[in-house]
């Protein structure tokens, strides 16, 4: 099992790969089962910061995670479940195992054509078809999104399940015993999610809206119950309806340019007087 790999040709072309499979004929609009990111290089893998970070990262995650919020506590609510202090966390650049990932097949082109010093490279689009990623969760997360009638988690559902106990069983008693120790019943750690299966699983989660960046980039998170697991081994493993969209780079420069006139670039994808000037270097910037 493996993603399907294509290869644009052009702006158009690229707009219309990534578009593909987006009519939901149950709500009779046009609305994307995917999610998208895109990487300047299509060499890159997709390891997370914290992979990047080196070392016994797997040994120090939960200390990063634990200094960052007793640090953090005046600007986050004490209260908040420790999927809001690691969605903070990753939003502010400490290294964790998140992922960023966007709804928006025009800010990951952005994010796949916005490096001048890249653009003699190949880039590219991933788009990960959520509902089939999501058909691997343990059986009571997967229950969590049927009964919210959503097909994304949210903080607010995530930290759900380590105020209250819920089903994790849905096994016989035997298979249970088979399988070796129980999964935990609520989730309060990294370490509890990690050991809900055997196998790695994947899901994806909207952040709250912390502030514009969040809100303009139409973003949300990747995680997976394994910290050395990158995103694009999972996918090749266990999703043949995800996609990877090869931007070559003699079409870069097209795509920069229409991005341009469509009005995604830096001064909307990072809200203020840095992504303005972001923009405006580029902008002016010899090709």
């Amino acid at each position: 099992m493996s993603v399907t790999e294509y290869t644009a040709t052009s702006f158009e072309d690229a707009i219309r790969e990534l578009y593909v499979d987006d009519w939901d004929p149950e709500l009779s609009r046009y609305r994307s089962p995917y999610a998208f990111r895109g990487m300047v290089d299509a060499n890159w893998d997709m390891r997370t910061s914290l992979v990047r970070l080196g070392g016994a990262y797997k040994t120090i995650e939960k200390h990063l995670l634990r200094n960052f919020k007793k640090y953090a506590h005046r600007d986050v609510v004490e209260r908040e479940s420790f999927w809001h202090w690691l969605t903070v966390a990753q939003h502010h650049g400490l290294p964790t195992r998140l992922l960023d990932w966007t709804y928006s097949p025009l800010v990951a082109l952005h994010f796949a054509t916005d490096d001048l010093e890249r653009m003699t490279d190949d880039g590219v689009v991933w788009s990960a078809k959520i509902p089939e990623v999501h058909s691997k969760l343990p059986r009571n997360l997967g229950a969590e999104l049927r009964k919210e009638g959503s097909y994304v988690f949210t903080v607010d559902m995530l930290a759900r399940l380590g105020s209250t106990d819920f089903d994790v069983f849905g096994v016989s008693t035997k298979d249970l015993r088979r399988a070796g120790p129980l999964p935990p019943s609520r989730i309060t750690t990294l370490d509890d999610f990690d050991r809900m299966k055997k196998s790695p699983f994947a899901l994806f989660f909207e952040p709250p809206s912390i502030d514009d960046r969040i809100v303009n980039q139409f973003a949300l998170f990747s995680v997976i119950s394994d910290a050395d697991m990158p995103m694009n081994k999972w996918l090749n493993e266990n999703s043949s309806k995800s996609k990877k969209t090869v931007i070559p780079a003699k079409i870069k420069w097209e795509i920069r340019d229409k991005l341009d006139q469509a009005n995604i670039t830096e001064r909307i994808i990072y809200p203020g007087l840095g992504g303005l000037a972001l923009w405006l270097k580029r902008h002016y910037s010899p090709s």
